[in-house]
């Protein structure tokens, strides 16, 4: 599964990062990846932990496809 970030979206709520390690955030709260400052990163469709993170961002921050 793609996941892509859309950081003008991003309100810092938190929610993605108490779901899934695959998140973390830039120093002005921003959502990012842990491991890459990419906007789009590919994750196994069984990562459940992070496919739950997708399905909570209020904003939409997040996507998957």
């Amino acid at each position: 599964m793609k996941v892509s970030i859309i950081p003008e979206k991003c309100i810092a709520c938190g929610l993605c990062q108490t779901y899934s390690s695959a998140f973390d955030y830039h120093d002005d709260g921003i959502v990012k990846f842990t491991d890459s400052d990419s906007l789009y990163q590919i994750f196994d469709k069984s990562d459940a932990a992070t496919l739950l993170a997708v399905k909570s961002c209020p904003t939409k921050a997040l996507t998957s496809e």
